[in-house]
């Protein structure tokens, strides 16, 4: 089986981001820490676990950015992948930019070139929370998907997976392969790299390529009109029992009847 892994360079989790004065560039990406999506994070986790039980024989770890995603593509395959790709562009990837459609349009084309049996995919990105390029990369394949993944077994020529619901969770069976799965929190806590892993990575091929050589229509077909942070919250109230608790949300907040 071989294991495609899409890996998103992303302004890191801890970070509190600054929207830009004009409310319409985004938010401000200039000096700030960025790091690997930590659902993509899950899905090299997840394709290295794979490799390790012998169900995987080869792991590519594919980043879609700026020069800075070989930093990405290190980290992946400090984790345990065999091998990077990495799709130059210069055109942001949080959507004001680049947009989830263009992004599975070159997805598919390596997974195609490459004859990848199995895609695995962050269920979003953090930055713009689309949870879009999994289903869509299903869907230009042709290929089966499960969303939402929180448990993935092998069993025979497929899988058997466990999927996130707002109820609980459902299990897929896909009968064989190729398919696509997305990621989610449950489905595995990844590993740290060590330093010896790191080292190798250096050593590992990375292949670079241009988006704007894959005869893909990049340009974004959604316009964000304006981004702007949340009003600030109230300052709360602390209350002595429930007795005043209540009092306040039902004559204050009229929230209870």
């Amino acid at each position: 089986m071989k294991v495609l892994v899409a890996v998103k360079r992303v302004v890191d989790y801890s970070v509190k981001v600054r929207v830009n004065p004009d409310r319409v560039s985004g938010i401000d990406l200039s000096n700030v820490k960025m790091s690997l999506n930590p659902f993509c994070e899950i899905a090299v986790e997840e394709a290295v676990r794979l490799k390790e039980a012998k169900h995987a024989s080869e792991i590519i770890a594919l980043s879609i950015g700026p020069k800075q995603c070989s930093e990405t593509l290190r980290t992946a395959l400090a984790m345990g992948c065999d091998r990077g790709i990495h799709i130059h562009t210069d055109k942001r990837t949080d959507y004001m930019e680049l947009q989830p459609d263009a992004v599975a349009k070159m997805i598919k084309k390596i997974a195609e070139d490459e004859k990848a049996d199995l895609v695995l995919v962050g269920k979003q990105g953090i930055d713009s929370d689309c949870g879009q390029t999994g289903p869509m990369l299903a869907g230009l394949l042709g290929w089966p998907q499960v969303t939402f993944a929180a448990k993935i077994e092998v069993e025979g020529d497929g899988l058997i997976v466990e999927r996130e619901t707002d109820n609980g969770t459902e299990t897929i069976k896909i009968p064989s392969l190729p398919a696509v799965v997305t990621c989610d929190l449950r489905l595995n806590e990844p590993r740290y790299a060590t330093l010896p892993n790191i080292m190798k990575a250096k050593r590992k091929k990375v292949q670079s390529l241009k988006a704007e050589d894959m005869d893909i229509d990049l340009e974004p077909k959604n316009k964000v009109l304006e981004v702007y942070e949340p009003p600030p919250r109230k300052e709360g109230v602390t209350v002595n029992d429930v007795d005043e608790l209540l009092d306040k949300l039902r004559n204050e907040a009229n929230v209870i009847p």
